[in-house]
């Protein structure tokens, strides 16, 4: 494609503006509209190649392994594609497992397993399918991975994931290191615990785990909670453990706004504040990136129902809503938001809210935004929306959850069919009625 047919570049993103049509690399997102309905949620398979292929270089000579963090989008499409180059997969339920599973299968010895409420079905499971190692956040969970490990005679490799009591600026929902904070265990009772596991035959404590937050823009953190960590595994080494792992989680952020952002040297400079430890520590390094891989990959197309006006106020109604995407109405997130086709040098914009159908205030993507003149059947996208978009989804208001498109180059494919009212349906089962 001709560089001179691009008008607009959207900052490290894979959608463009051609002869003022929006496009997510070479297919036009009005043709997808039209094929597929909306709302729509398209994804850029070239975009997450590109992201994954950066952790992958910057961390290049060190033994590392790429846990791709399941929760961040679950499309076994996307999950398979992440396979292919290699991906391990970080995991947080049973169900998350059995999509790597259908994803490939020889993924599973590439599995990380956190989560704070492991239920002991989800650990057979996992032991089971032989994943890489268990990341334990409680007493209470080691000593049934202990004697679920006993009882099918696998050992089984795990981390105590620690909380090192480091501050991360971002959203309080998202931040995991401090002491308050559910997860992980204080890293002051750590020696002690790794000491108990000792008694265990079948357990093999194998490394340190540590997760700080999500959505973290300053490496600063990142760095402090892995020297906390290096001390502990110089104690546990001399006490006679083999740690050989380091899972230093995920949380590297993006920016959600159109300012510029450099994502490759975001991860170098990401890998910098991490290699000074992780060659203290000689481990192999475990990384858990989801969204920084995803996000940006993936935009929500929705058409414009109405236009109304209340007072002074401008409402651009839109046929997504907060079922759809709720990271707008659960966390203040800010996701640009696009005309599909793009307004005229010089035209007039007016500030609005864009909101959903959904039966709720708090069903809105973007309030008093500056935006371009729309109208009803027009179409717009939502930025920045390929993690926790679709994975956090619901069925409110008994609305059908939107398809999923993959992009490849000038090529697409369905990788989520529309959901239908008779799939919501499906499960529910009317009672008898009782005689009196």
């Amino acid at each position: 494609m001709s560089k001179l047919l691009i008008t607009k570049k959207i900052n490290a993103r894979p959608f463009v503006y051609r002869y003022r049509e929006l496009y997510c690399d070479d297919v036009r997102l009005v043709g997808l509209a039209g094929e597929y309905g909306t709302p729509l949620y398209v994804y850029s398979a070239g975009q997450i190649r590109e992201r994954f292929q950066m952790f992958q270089q910057a961390f290049a000579g060190e033994p590392h392994t790429i846990c791709y963090s399941v929760k961040a989008n679950s499309s076994l499409a996307i999950l398979r594609l992440l396979s292919r180059m290699g991906a391990g997969f970080d995991i947080v339920s049973g169900g998350e497992l059995e999509r790597v599973r259908k994803a490939s299968k020889a993924a599973l010895k590439r599995v990380v397993f956190s989560g704070v409420g492991k239920q002991e079905w989800e650990i057979d499971a996992a032991l089971q399918a032989g994943i890489l190692i268990f990341n334990v956040e409680s007493e209470a969970e080691l000593h049934l991975l202990a004697a679920r490990a006993e009882a099918l005679k696998v050992r089984a490799r795990f981390a105590l994931r620690v909380n090192p009591d480091v501050f991360a600026e971002t959203h309080p929902y998202i931040s995991t290191g401090l002491r308050e904070h559910k997860f992980g265990i204080d890293i002051k009772a750590a020696r002690r615990i790794y000491r108990s596991a000792s008694r265990y035959q079948w357990l093999d404590a194998a490394g340190v785990s540590v997760h700080i937050g999500s959505q973290i823009r300053d490496v600063a953190p990142f760095a402090a909670a892995l020297e906390r960590v290096a001390a502990l595994i110089g104690e546990l080494r001399s006490d006679g453990l083999d740690i050989r792992y380091v899972d230093a989680g995920g949380g590297l952020g993006i920016e959600y706004k159109d300012g510029v952002f450099d994502a490759a040297g975001e991860v170098a400079r990401y890998a910098g504040a991490l290699r000074g430890a992780a060659r203290l520590m000689k481990t192999h390094m475990l990384l858990e990136p989801g969204r920084f891989i995803v996000a940006q990959a993936g935009g929500l197309l929705t058409r414009v129902l109405y236009v109304k006006q209340n007072g002074a106020k401008t409402f651009v109604v839109t046929d997504a809503g907060m079922n759809d995407l709720i990271r707008p109405s659960l966390y203040q997130a800010h996701h640009e938001v696009l005309p599909v086709q793009q307004a005229r040098s010089g035209a007039s914009s007016k500030l609005v809210d864009v909101v959903g159908p959904v039966c709720e205030s708090g069903d809105f993507f973007a309030r008093d935004r500056s935006f371009t003149s729309v109208k009803s059947g027009d179409l717009v996208l939502l930025l920045d929306a390929g993690a926790y978009g679709m994975s956090l989804s619901s069925n409110y208001n008994t609305r059908t959850r939107p398809a999923e498109v993959l992009v490849e180059g000038d090529e697409h494919q369905l990788i989520r069919r529309r959901e239908r009212l008779s799939d919501l349906f499906a499960t529910e089962r009317l009672p008898r009625s009782s005689k009196k």
